[in-house]
C-alpha cells in the first residue's frame, strides 16, 4: 500500500495525533493526543475531461503535456483536484480551462477509477471541443490533438488516463454507446 498518513498534528488544536482505533470503530484513525478529536482521512477526488473533436468518422482527443510534477513532461487528460464548493462537473470544466484553455461542451460522466493505493478517485467526463484554439495555463507545456494512432501511449502520465483513452477508442470502434465505465486501479 502506497498511502501515507496525512495528519501529524491536530487541525483543531495543533497537538500531535496518534493513530489508533477509536471506541465504536473498526479502523485506525488520527486522534488528537490533547483534545481527543478524531480526524478522518478520506479519498481525494481528481476530476477531469476527455476532450474530443469529431470530424466525420474521425476523432481526435486533446492531451496536455505536464509542466509540473509528478510526471513532468508526460501527457495527460486535463484534470486535477476537486475544490470545496464545486460539483465534480464544475471541477472538471475548471480544470479543462486551467490546463488547456479549451472551450468545451461538458457531456455525461464517462469513467470512474478507484485508485486505492494512493487514496484517490478519478472521474472523467466526456467533453466535446467547441474550438481548436487552446490557451494552456502554467501547469501545461502544450495542449495538442491526437488521433488514436498518434497518441503517445508510452508517454502517458497516469494509468487512469491510459485506461480512459482505451475505453473511449474501443467504444467508438465497436459503435457502443458511451456508458459509464468504472475500474479499480491497483
Amino acid at each position: 500500500m502506497w498511502l501515507t498518513r496525512r495528519f501529524k498534528f491536530c487541525p483543531s488544536c495543533g497537538a500531535a495525533v496518534d493513530y489508533r482505533i477509536p471506541a465504536d470503530d473498526n479502523r485506525e484513525r488520527a486522534i488528537c493526543s490533547a483534545c481527543e478529536a478524531i480526524h478522518y482521512e478520506n479519498p481525494i477526488n481528481v476530476v477531469g475531461t476527455l476532450p474530443f473533436l469529431e470530424q466525420g468518422d474521425q476523432v481526435q482527443v486533446l492531451l496536455c503535456r505536464r509542466a509540473i510534477e509528478p510526471r513532468h513532461g508526460f501527457w495527460t487528460l486535463p484534470a486535477g483536484f476537486l475544490e470545496l464548493g464545486e460539483t465534480s462537473a464544475q471541477g472538471a470544466q475548471r480544470e479543462t480551462d486551467e490546463e488547456a484553455g479549451a472551450q468545451i461542451e461538458l457531456l455525461p460522466l464517462y469513467c470512474l477509477m478507484n485508485v486505492v493505493p494512493v487514496g484517490q478517485i478519478h472521474l472523467y467526463y466526456r467533453a466535446r471541443l467547441l474550438s481548436t484554439e487552446f490557451n494552456p495555463g502554467p501547469e501545461t507545456l502544450e495542449a495538442k490533438l491526437f488521433h488514436e494512432h498518434e497518441v503517445p501511449w508510452d508517454e502517458l502520465a497516469f494509468r487512469t488516463v491510459r485506461e480512459t483513452l482505451l475505453r473511449f477508442f474501443e467504444d467508438r470502434r465497436l459503435g457502443r454507446p458511451y456508458a459509464l465505465h468504472s475500474a479499480d486501479i491497483s
